[in-house]
């Protein structure tokens, strides 16, 4: 009688596997062997000595986590699903951060410097063979823990506004890679809010009355900038609203001067009135036309401000929107 073939045993594409480590650790990882290429996933996950029961309560839990990645790799490897990411097609984290930084510049977009920063950053980190497939929410979390704790150049911390803008460039450059179909998702989505790196409130550095005196006494070589200075303390206009400000948009009603101007920032119309003290700064008009600058100023009117501050006895960081943020009456 033929004896029956047992049918073939299909062949997982991808393996669980441990490698031993110094003082008895085991250090899992993947075997991904798929149609003829071969690569290997490390899973940052490790079994300890089974010394008492809650050793072996721990090593179940890192099995079994082990196993659903190994499961949800397969599934992602062998469902030929449209977006699918093809975890033998190695891309390396560092290539890729050096690809997005090349495409932001040939859309002229600022911060290469940044992202050149972020890239050493990850090199630190993660090392220089880190692959793009690797990367999930836990590598995610350390590398803004690594941020926090680790990474210091220059001997220093780095501040919390810039530890903002490094997430933010390793989240665009995720999300960059996802819509390359080079990762199946971005881990930093999945990230609570709380954990994510927030832009700290800004701290307005605002003038005191006792400060616009000491200014007002002090001379100025430019005297058109200091005009525009102190016109802005007293009426509150940004610097970009100064600098446009024409004739017409000054005008009388009823007694009172006021300025109808479109803010520059936020494009809404506004009926400023102008108070005794902001009308001193301004210049006379003499046969200046409606389309005239109130305030000719030039393009280097923040830095002309700094020696008159400092003459002026004041330590404080010191820009034209200082005015800004404090509208006064002397």
């Amino acid at each position: 009688m033929a004896r029956v073939k047992k049918p073939a045993k299909l062949k997982e594409p991808i393996r669980l596997r441990m490698k031993d480590l110094s003082g008895g650790n085991k250090s899992l990882y993947l075997d991904i062997n798929y149609k003829g290429k071969r690569s290997y996933e490390y899973l940052r996950l490790y079994l300890i000595p089974e010394v008492d029961y809650n050793a072996r309560q721990q090593n179940e839990i890192t099995m079994a986590a082990a196993n659903a990645i190994k499961s949800k790799r397969i599934i992602e490897l062998t469902s030929g699903e449209a977006g699918i990411v093809n975890h033998t097609d190695k891309v390396y984290l560092l290539d890729w951060m050096h690809t997005y930084q090349e495409n932001q510049e040939k859309r002229d977009k600022k911060g290469a410097s940044q992202i050149t920063a972020v890239t050493h950053i990850l090199e630190e980190y993660a090392g220089e063979r880190f692959t793009l497939d690797r990367i999930d929410l836990a590598f995610c979390q350390g590398y803004i823990d690594y941020m926090l704790t680790t990474y210091r150049p220059k001997g220093k911390p780095i501040a919390a506004s810039t530890r903002n803008t490094y997430y933010q460039i390793l989240n665009g450059a995720l999300n960059a890679a996802v819509r390359a179909k080079r990762l199946l998702r971005n881990p930093f989505n999945e990230m609570d809010k709380s954990e994510k790196p927030k832009m700290p409130e800004s701290v307005r550095s605002y003038m005191t009355i006792e400060e616009v005196r000491a200014l007002i006494a002090t001379p100025m070589e430019n005297k058109r900038v200091k005009s525009a200075y102190l016109f802005s303390c007293f009426c509150g206009l940004r610097i970009s609203d100064v600098k446009g400000l024409k004739w017409k948009d000054v005008f009388l009603d009823h007694g009172q001067y006021r300025l109808a101007v479109a803010m520059q920032k936020t494009k809404e119309p506004i009926y400023l009135p102008l108070s005794a003290e902001a009308l001193k700064w301004m210049p006379e008009r003499g046969d200046k036309t409606g389309d005239d600058l109130v305030f000719d100023l030039p393009s280097t009117t923040n830095q002309l401000l700094k020696p008159w501050a400092k003459a002026a006895g004041i330590s404080k960081q010191f820009t034209f929107h200082t005015a800004k943020h404090h509208t006064i009456s002397i």
